[in-house]
């Protein structure tokens, strides 16, 4: 994989066509090594032109299985579709087949729901991805899993240029601020919703079996053709993103924050810093009414911590509203 990418870099740093013996030169390995490289990535999808005068840089294979997976440092292996119904079906299925450590991406869902099976509309130009895994944690660690998931994709729309912040429990947005309260208040969102998470869990009472952890972001697409409330990386940023580097890099962070004991008890405060809601005024639905009151902390495993006028409470699954009064 090391001499593969370099050689891509070698490639990419040169105007014209590079000789094999100038590859290998440069790189320090054997002229065998190059080829092996060359017939490498283009199983991996980059076409490497062979001309008379050498090797011609590969146009980049972009997102899709290829792109995603090319120098990915994160144990997951990825399943890519240009159209799937659902990626966490789709992971819901081969967790069923004992897999394990896989992303399965897609350009399109057709069939895409969000919490409390609401529909999400998923078209063609935004990352929507799943994560399989089986980690070794109790079943009351795993909405961890999915506060992760929020600090991982805040965190690539954020490398990607736009200022996302996440609302509790699992809301990415972008805005919120005074100055976007026009915009972004009108339903109590606190923001221009750039994506949102499901997760989905199978285990015994003490232990997690298999965790899906689905992610959608509206990516390249037009907030015309999105719901009211919603945005995406290229509206906010004003031009297209690099999709296939988002999900790479939030595929990376994830797998950084879920990698052992010790780094999930990281999550909490990564995501306490990424959070537009802690300090705000809230109104959070929950099946036993509603809660009330000042958002001042989250506590383990994702409660959400609501200081009312009858004290402290602890939310642990509900509709958060931001009222208009915070400060």
């Amino acid at each position: 994989m090391d001499t593969r990418r370099a050689l891509l870099d070698a490639l990419a740093a040169d105007d014209g066509p590079v000789s094999g013996p100038a590859l290998a030169e440069s790189l320090g390995v054997s002229r065998a090594a190059v080829w092996k490289a060359v017939e490498g990535l283009r199983e991996e999808g980059f076409a490497v032109e062979s001309t008379p005068n050498g090797y011609v840089p590969p146009d980049d294979p972009g997102y899709s299985g290829p792109g995603v997976a090319f120098g990915l440092d994160a144990p997951f292996s990825v399943e890519y579709h240009d159209r799937i119904a659902s990626t966490n079906e789709r992971a819901r299925e081969l967790a069923a087949d004992g897999a394990t450590d896989v992303a399965v991406v897609a350009d399109e869902q057709t069939g895409g729901r969000g919490r409390l099976d609401r529909e999400w509309v998923a078209p063609s130009g935004g990352v929507w991805l799943s994560v399989l895994t089986r980690p070794d944690v109790p079943t009351a660690r795993a909405p961890l899993f999915t506060l992760a998931a929020a600090v991982a994709t805040t965190d690539a729309a954020r490398e990607a240029g736009v200022d996302a912040t996440i609302k509790w429990p699992n809301d990415v947005l972008v805005g919120g601020d005074a100055d976007d309260s026009e915009r972004d208040d009108a339903a109590g969102r606190g923001g221009r919703k750039l994506a949102g998470i499901l997760t989905e869990m199978e285990g015994e009472a003490d232990r997690v079996g298999w965790l899906v952890v689905g992610v959608g972001v509206n990516a390249d697409i037009d907030p015309e053709t999105l719901p009211e409330g919603a945005t995406s990386l290229s509206a906010e940023r004003d031009g297209p993103v690099d999709r296939r580097r988002f999900a790479a890099t939030l595929l990376e962070r994830f797998a950084e924050l879920t990698a052992s004991p010790e780094a999930l008890d990281r999550i909490l405060p990564a995501w306490r810093e990424r959070a537009s809601t802690l300090g705000r005024r809230v109104r959070v639905d929950t099946a036993d009414g509603s809660v009330e009151g000042t958002a001042v902390d989250v506590a383990e495993p994702g409660a959400l911590v609501v200081e009312t006028d009858e004290g402290r409470r602890r939310v642990h699954a509900g509709d958060c509203e931001h009222l208009r009064d915070a400060e």
